[in-house]
């Protein structure tokens, strides 16, 4: 595949892990974020967003890479190690969440954290320009588009505007869980692996990269309640 104009960074050397293969417990790091190199691996890139979750989850957030330093610092470049594709839901900040700062993530949201072809292409971006190690489809608890999915399939109704595409693109992953009393929630982390595995099939940038044991892409869950993110298998 021909490079793209925008000039491709050599990939990183360090770190094979296969999409969906991670499974690392949280655990705080013993160093503060700010001070640590950031990560080139897959494995390194989970463990520091799990450690910063855990601070955050515990009411011990060090907020690294939030001063007038870092904004200066990054100012005329950047270098992030981890491409999330969100929920623009309100109360799910990548940043604060994952006790991150300026330059660290490199964020995608929208409501339902839909895979759509002008999201791709920013996460297509970021891995050309960026290399990061980690694509991260952060889904959450109580998801007000799988929600408002399952109750236009339970009743027969149709969402107003565009909020109508958002079902549209919901309805087929939803579908199976509609009529369960848990539905939301399943629905919720079928969503997570559906769009994880939309990701993998619809980017050859991507794929290339996961491939060649560069990158990996994992699907999270995060609790409204408790603050804890958890990985989808």
């Amino acid at each position: 595949m021909p490079l793209s104009p925008l000039s491709r960074r050599t990939l990183l050397a360090a770190g094979s892990v296969a999409a969906g293969a991670l499974a690392i417990p949280a655990a705080a790091s013993a160093a503060p974020a700010s001070a640590e190199p950031a990560p080139t691996t897959p494995a390194a890139a989970v463990r520091r967003l799990l450690a910063g979750n855990h601070r955050f989850a515990t009411g011990h957030a060090r907020h690294p890479h939030q001063t007038l330093d870092r904004l200066r610092e990054v100012a005329t470049g950047q270098d992030p190690w981890a491409v999330v594709l969100g929920c623009a839901d309100s109360r799910v900040s990548p940043e604060l969440l994952f006790d991150e700062g300026i330059g660290d993530l490199f964020d995608n949201r929208v409501a339902g954290n839909i895979v759509d072809d002008l999201l791709l292409g920013s996460m297509e971006y970021a891995v050309e320009e960026f290399a990061p190690p980690l694509i991260v489809v952060l889904g959450h608890e109580r998801c007000g588009a799988v929600s408002a999915t399952i109750n236009a399939i339970n009743t027969g109704g149709e969402a107003p505007g565009h909020i109508a595409s958002i079902v549209e693109a919901l309805r087929p992953i939803v579908a199976p869980y509609a009529a369960a009393p848990d539905g939301v929630e399943r629905g919720v982390q079928a969503n997570v692996r559906a769009q994880a595995a939309a990701i993998l099939s619809r980017s050859e940038i991507i794929r290339e990269h996961v491939e060649s044991g560069h990158g990996a892409v994992v699907g999270a869950r995060y609790d409204l309640d408790t603050g804890v993110v958890t990985l989808v298998h």
